[in-house]
C-alpha cells in the first residue's frame, strides 16, 4: 500500500518507520535537517524497550506534490498547520485516496457525516472559513485518535516513550473494507488499531485531560503529577473538565470514564511534561485552538457556560503570543 505521512516528527516518524519496516511503500513529507537525514539514511526508531528499528526504505520529499499519488495520506502535523499544507496536499489524492488526520483536540471534521442539528457545520476555531473542509472531502476521511507518546530526538531518529495504540473509525460509525484494510496494515506494523463505532466519544475522553492539563502545564511549567497532586491546580483541572463534560453531553457524547478516574490516570503518568509545555520550552506555537478554543466555541454553540476554561484559555493565549512575539522560548531550569 502506498502511504504518505505528512510530517515526520514524533508521531509521523513513529508510524512511518514501523509501516515501512513492515513492507508498506512509505513516503514522508519533511523539511530541513529532518528531510536531509531521512533522505540519506531513512528513519531510526528507538522503541520503548530500547530496541532499535531501522527503516532505510522510507522515501522523503519536501513537498506533497513530489510524493505522487497515494492510497493513504496520514496527516501528522499540529492542528493549526494543516491549512498551510493545502491545496498542495491534493496532488497526492486519487479518487479513492483515504485521508487519516492524526491531530489532537477537536478536529475540523467533527460535524462531518454526523446526523443532527449541527450536521456539516465547521468550527472557526479549528477551520476558519471552512478552508480545510472545502479541500478535503468528508468521504475521504477515516478518523483516528493518537495515544502513543514519542519524541524526535534528532533528525531522522524517534524515541518511543510509551504506547502503540491508534483507534480508527469512519465518521459515521460504520464498518467498511477500507477501515479494515488500514487497521490490518497498522497491526502488521506492530500497532494496536481498534475500529471504533464511537470515535467522537473516545475523542472526548482523551480531550478531557488535554484541554485542562496542557494549558495549566504550559502556564505553570509543572508536570502532570505535580498538577494532580497540588490541591489548587487539581481543583482547577476538575472544574475545566466538568465544564467540558457538560459541553460534550450537550452534543450527545456519553462519558464512560469518571472525572476522578481520568485525573487519576493523568497522575499515574508521573513526572511527564505535556506537549504544550514542551512547545513553550521549544518556542513553538501552541495547539491552543484545537485543544481549548474549540471547546469554548462548542460551549457557545450548545449554550453551556465554560468560565474556567475561558479564563485559562486567555492566559495561555497571551503566553503563546508573548513567546511568539519575542521569538524566544520559556524554560524553568534547575539552579546551580
Amino acid at each position: 500500500m502506498r502511504i504518505a505521512v505528512v510530517g515526520a516528527g514524533a508521531i509521523g516518524g513513529y508510524l512511518a518507520a514501523r509501516l515501512s519496516a513492515a513492507g508498506e511503500a512509505v513516503t514522508v513529507i519533511a523539511r530541513g535537517r529532518n528531510l536531509e537525514a531521512i533522505g540519506r539514511d531513512g528513519l531510526t526508531l528507538v522503541e520503548a524497550d530500547g530496541t532499535v528499528l531501522r527503516a532505510p526504505a522510507v522515501r522523503a520529499v519536501a513537498r506533497p506534490q513530489d510524493a505522487g499519488p497515494q492510497d493513504v495520506v496520514m496527516i501528522a502535523v499540529k492542528a493549526h498547520q494543516v491549512g498551510d499544507l493545502l491545496p498542495a496536499m491534493r496532488a497526492m489524492f486519487e479518487p479513492d485516496t483515504v485521508v487519516v488526520p492524526l491531530v489532537n483536540g477537536i478536529p475540523w471534521w467533527y460535524f462531518q457525516r454526523l446526523p443532527g442539528p449541527w450536521a456539516g457545520r465547521t468550527l472557526d476555531s479549528v477551520d476558519p472559513g471552512g478552508r480545510i473542509a472545502a479541500q478535503i472531502e468528508p468521504q475521504r476521511i477515516v478518523g483516528a485518535i493518537v495515544y502513543p507518546a514519542s519524541e524526535l530526538v534528532e533528525p531522522g531518529r524517534i524515541r518511543v516513550i510509551e504506547g502503540n495504540r491508534f483507534s480508527l473509525g469512519e465518521l459515521d460509525g460504520s464498518r467498511t473494507g477500507r477501515l479494515e484494510t488500514l487497521a490490518q496494515a497498522l497491526i502488521r506494523a506492530g500497532f494496536k488499531a481498534p475500529a471504533s463505532r464511537d470515535l467522537r466519544g473516545e475523542l472526548w475522553i482523551k480531550l478531557w485531560g488535554n484541554l485542562s492539563f496542557n494549558p495549566v502545564s504550559a502556564l505553570t511549567h509543572a508536570t502532570l503529577a505535580a498538577i494532580c497532586r497540588d490541591a489548587g491546580t487539581r481543583a482547577l483541572a476538575a472544574a475545566m473538565m466538568t465544564e467540558a463534560q457538560r459541553v460534550g453531553e450537550a452534543l450527545g457524547v456519553t462519558f464512560r470514564v469518571s472525572l476522578e478516574q481520568r485525573i487519576a490516570g493523568a497522575e499515574a503518568v508521573g513526572e511527564h511534561k505535556t506537549s504544550m509545555l514542551q512547545d513553550v520550552e521549544a518556542g513553538r506555537a501552541l495547539e491552543l485552538e484545537a485543544l481549548v478554543g474549540a471547546v469554548i466555541e462548542l460551549g457557545r454553540l450548545t449554550g453551556v457556560p465554560t468560565p474556567s476554561i475561558e479564563a485559562v484559555y486567555v492566559l495561555a493565549r497571551l503566553l503563546d503570543r508573548t513567546v511568539a512575539g519575542t521569538g524566544g522560548r520559556l524554560r524553568v531550569e534547575r539552579g546551580r
